[in-house]
């Protein structure tokens, strides 16, 4: 595998800055950070230039505030200027290094392949193949993000990139907080990264047929139980020898005609799928308040992608 070098340079190029920090300001043009950077822009990112050229950039303090959905989780959040332009102006030269390792199994956070698109394969499967995906082995790694180690992942961006400068500046980065901070531009593609081996080693070296990763959640399906128990078993030694992860205790085995595949926001049976409770749920709610078009809009795209006629029916007919 020939390593990437020449990478610095892109980085610290102020063209590439300024587009960085387009890409970085998506969407957020309102908020207060972009704002205040707006004031002295050119300025500050040619400190940013010369912090990086002369090796100085060192990451801001983290605040760090809860989220409660999908599941409570700490999320961790850096200054607009230098830190978010900063990761995004090392993804420009990185994220197609990235991508080009990842497997067509693997899925979030990458463009293009967000839960829809996941959701999609897995319907394809079930109809395709009801013989082969009669079980499903479903598990999620505990703690995820907070126990990436360093020095794997280290190994890991080492054995991929060659350019001392840009190892410098990935290494300053991960080493400023504990395991991966969610809420990083960079942590969405290093904790892809981290588990890109253990693709390989799933479709490569046990020669699993249908495997689906989601960020870290995790459903594979099979014709028989026997063989899912014995790849969990492989499975666990695998992510606790080579990348020190614990799969959580609440793994599951089962015949997916008996409940379903509760899984991306959905639950999947061979012949059609439902959105999962907790969705319809908070559709009813958000109906029932008249919510804005836009919110309503977000559940419509869940929706469709499911078997939602006679849901959508029910809801409207009981707001009416």
């Amino acid at each position: 595998m020939k390593r990437k070098g020449n990478l610095y340079n892109i980085v610290c190029d102020i063209n590439t800055l300024y587009l960085a920090d387009s890409i970085a300001r998506l969407g957020k043009e309102n908020q207060y950070g972009v704002k205040k950077h707006d004031l002295t822009k050119e300025q500050n990112l040619l400190q940013l230039q010369a912090s990086l050229i002369n090796k100085t950039y060192r990451t801001s303090k983290y605040s760090t505030f809860k989220v409660f959905e999908p599941k409570e989780r700490d999320v961790s959040r850096l200054p607009y200027y230098p830190d978010r332009i900063a990761h995004h102006v090392i993804m420009i030269p990185l994220k197609p290094i990235f991508t080009s390792s990842f497997t067509a199994d693997t899925y979030g956070n990458i463009e293009g392949r967000g839960p829809h698109k996941a959701a999609d394969k897995i319907k394809e499967v079930l109809r395709k193949d009801e013989a082969g995906t009669q079980y499903c082995l479903k598990l999620d790694i505990r703690k995820f993000y907070p126990s990436v180690d360093h020095s794997i992942l280290k190994k890991q961006l080492r054995r991929k990139i060659k350019d001392k400068d840009m190892l410098w500046l990935l290494d300053e980065i991960i080493d400023s907080a504990p395991g991966l901070p969610i809420g990083n531009y960079t942590s969405q593609y290093f904790s892809n990264f981290y588990l890109t081996g253990f693709d390989h080693w799933i479709k490569q070296e046990k020669k699993v047929k249908y495997y689906f990763r989601y960020v870290d959640d995790i459903v594979i399906l099979a014709s028989d139980k026997e063989s899912l128990q014995k790849l969990f078993v492989g499975i666990r030694e695998y992510l606790s020898i080579q990348l020190n992860l614990t799969v959580k205790s609440n793994y599951q085995i089962f015949p997916v005609a008996a409940r379903g595949i509760d899984f991306l926001g959905y639950v999947f049976f061979h012949k059609y799928t439902l959105l999962r409770k907790s969705i319809k749920k908070r559709f009813a709610r958000a109906i029932s308040k008249g919510a804005s078009r836009q919110t309503l809009a977000a559940y419509w795209g869940w929706v469709k992608h499911c078997d939602g006629r006679n849901l959508i029916n029910k809801l409207f007919k009981k707001a009416a």
